[in-house]
């Protein structure tokens, strides 16, 4: 066993605190990955509190995770010692199903095997990315293109793929007009994937703070969502709406936006349930949806198109020792859109 070092929580609100484990040994098809940067995404936090009540302790959250192969098995192929690697929201999948042998392993009919709080095939708790190294099947490892920084490449391993995942399934393009419901670490990757799709994009928000950074970004417009008069002018003005948001809000406000046939994409996931009204879908053919993450193709063919359109994550990038002040800021909404840690500075 290879003996680690991480940050925890040991159980369901307790802050994150060091942590020291054993990860497996390196199999014939494994790469040992040295961690050299991990994002903090939201549902770490949702699942750090046990807010959607599956949650295994102690935690180790962390699934957006870059590094370097420190060691690779005898069968290994993809990689080579030194190469940067990448590792996303799983680790593993029955690799037989349907889903599986399609490449959306992330709708494996049996689970997909989580990064972190999973079981994996010997009962052990899977452990994330706040840690210094990891051990995959390189079957589920991701190439990081040299194009990429790896701070900035960290949150394309889940906020980049859960967004472009749905834009290429559903063919948003060139001609379509879409809405994107939030501008956090979600959003903004929205905002930059649709752009370079050729999209015209929309940002939808409660707080005109973010105009400035929509615009930066590459939306062609912005509506304060509190602002009844303006927020009125969009009926029916919208393709595609894309709803990133994570916090309790009221779907069927965003419905009449759409035009007929129009689509509304849920990627954020509330911890609350929220009541939906059949209306506004029933009286205008629309849809809503819902997209989680990607397979692990997809996610490869979304590193390169970021890599070749020079797309990353705004990050701000932190020591491991203030992992806990990040989570409350991330609630707060105090971050320009992601934070990475450095994972240096857990040695």
């Amino acid at each position: 066993m290879l003996s680690t070092n991480g940050y925890a929580a040991l159980t369901a609100k307790a802050p994150l605190q060091p942590f020291s484990f054993e990860r497996r040994e390196v199999g014939d098809r494994d790469v040992l990955i040295t961690i050299s940067h991990c994002g903090i995404c939201h549902s770490d936090i949702h699942q750090a509190r046990d807010e959607w009540g599956v949650s295994l302790f102690p935690m180790v959250p962390g699934h957006e995770i870059v590094g370097s192969v420190a060691r690779i098995g005898a069968a290994v192929r993809k990689f080579k010692v030194g190469d940067r690697a990448g590792v996303g929201c799983f680790v593993d999948s029955c690799r037989t199903c349907g889903s599986c042998r399609e490449g959306l392993e992330q709708y494996c009919e049996a689970g997909m095997l989580l990064t972190y709080s999973g079981r994996d095939k010997e009962g052990r708790i899977t452990q994330g990315g706040y840690s210094t190294q990891i051990v995959v099947d390189e079957s589920y490892a991701l190439r990081i293109p040299d194009a990429l920084s790896s701070a900035g490449a960290a949150p394309l391993l889940c906020a980049g793929i859960t967004t472009y995942s749905p834009l290429r399934h559903w063919g948003v393009g060139k001609y379509h007009k879409l809405a994107v419901v939030g501008l956090g670490g979600l959003g903004h990757m929205a905002v930059k994937i649709a752009k370079a799709l050729g999209t015209e994009v929309t940002v939808l928000s409660t707080s005109e703070g973010k105009r400035k950074e929509a615009e930066r970004l590459g939306a062609a417009a912005f509506v304060v969502t509190s602002d009844p008069e303006t927020f009125a002018q969009h009926q029916r003005g919208f393709d595609y709406i894309l709803d990133t948001v994570s916090a309790p809000h009221d779907y069927n406000a965003y419905l009449n936006l759409l035009k007929t046939d129009g689509t509304m994409i849920l990627v954020g996931v509330p911890d609350q349930p929220t009541p939906l009204h059949p209306f506004p879908l029933i009286l205008n053919r629309r849809r809503i949806a819902g997209s989680v993450i990607g397979g692990i193709r997809e996610t490869q063919a979304m590193l390169d198109f970021c890599a070749t359109h020079r797309i990353e994550s705004d990050v701000e990038v932190i020591p491991i020792q203030q992992v806990n002040e990040a989570y409350e800021r991330v609630l707060k909404g105090d971050v320009r859109f992601r934070f990475v840690i450095d994972m240096a500075s857990l040695k």
